[in-house]
């Protein structure tokens, strides 16, 4: 049973657009601004309040890709959360992100790395894969080691973290000790069911995936194992917890991986928020479903960190 403080939060979140004085959901296409798309997702991310006063914020440039650290007092040096964020490929900085993932970093205890991978439509496949490889790879010549590190990242970033896994397999580079992926963008050919039927029970603007995949996918194959991790070879992966909300057209994308991943032999873990919108855990302490879910990631966090060991 949601509780009705759920109910109600989930329920302005999807009616987002009558709070900007318009009557219907926009619907994105080709034609659509994306200067004008990552702006207000820049203005949008100032809801999330101000960096906890326990984080200290770093910036730096790893791999040659503009990123910023975020580490909470007394974190142990050497575990790292490796997080990929969101924004359709088309969208995403650390500014936007910072406030929003610093609750995971601070709730786990653990020192939280945040990069700007390059975005399309300017740079399309694979700039963001080639990036968050360059990322990955200057984190281990800095001397932290696969197995104190876990990667995690929501919605196209947590397609691009379940695809990072893969290039990592491929290029026989050590994978992290496991991930975390919330609301996984993992089929860019958008051939899920839950596309057509729960695209108007959520926030995001009718067919944006669609646009976003074309911009992302810029020509190339879709069932690309890098682009879309769901036509991957999944054996071999580390330990994933997934979390998808009901409510949302990403669903099937998180559910599918789960299946495929769970019969090609891999410890997964999946958690589907009845009734939940788009990236809900991110939303905690607002509401009982949120907190839950952010609790369950952070307790999977400190498992597979192995906290107390060295």
């Amino acid at each position: 049973m949601i509780s009705l403080k759920g109910q109600l939060i989930n329920f302005l979140i999807r009616k987002n657009y009558l709070f900007e004085g318009k009557l219907k959901k926009e619907t994105f296409s080709a034609a659509t601004s994306i200067p004008e798309f990552r702006y207000r997702c820049e203005k949008g991310a100032s809801r999330f309040g101000k960096l906890p006063s326990t984080i200290h914020a770093k910036k730096d440039v790893v791999g040659g890709v503009p990123a910023e650290w975020l580490e909470p007092e007394s974190a142990p040096k050497n575990k790292l959360i490796f997080y990929v964020h969101v924004g359709g490929y088309v969208s995403g900085s650390c500014n936007d992100h910072r406030n929003i993932v610093s609750k995971v970093a601070a709730a786990a205890g653990v020192k939280l790395l945040l990069y700007e991978y390059r975005l399309a439509p300017e740079f399309p496949y694979p700039y963001a894969i080639n990036d968050s490889v360059a990322v990955y790879r200057e984190v281990l010549e800095r001397g932290y080691q696969p197995e104190n590190i876990i990667i995690m990242g929501e919605s196209a970033g947590g397609g691009l973290a379940l695809a990072l896994l893969l290039a990592l397999k491929q290029k026989k580079i050590p994978l992290p000790k496991a991930a975390v992926v919330i609301s996984p963008w993992t089929d860019l050919t958008c051939s899920g069911e839950s596309y057509k039927t729960k695209n108007r029970l959520s926030p995001a603007p009718l067919d944006s995936w669609f646009v976003f995949s074309r911009h992302y996918g810029g020509g190339n194959d879709l069932t690309d194992p890098l682009i879309s991790p769901l036509y991957g070879d999944l054996e071999g992966l580390p330990p994933i917890l997934i979390n998808s909300g009901e409510s949302d057209e990403l669903f099937d994308d998180g559910k599918a991986f789960y299946e495929k991943a769970r019969v090609a032999g891999v410890e997964v873990t999946f958690r589907a928020g009845e009734g939940m919108v788009h990236c809900y855990p991110l939303l905690s302490p607002m509401f009982k479903e949120a907190k839950e879910a952010m609790d369950e990631i952070v307790e999977f966090i400190r498992e597979h960190m192995q906290f107390g060991l060295r």
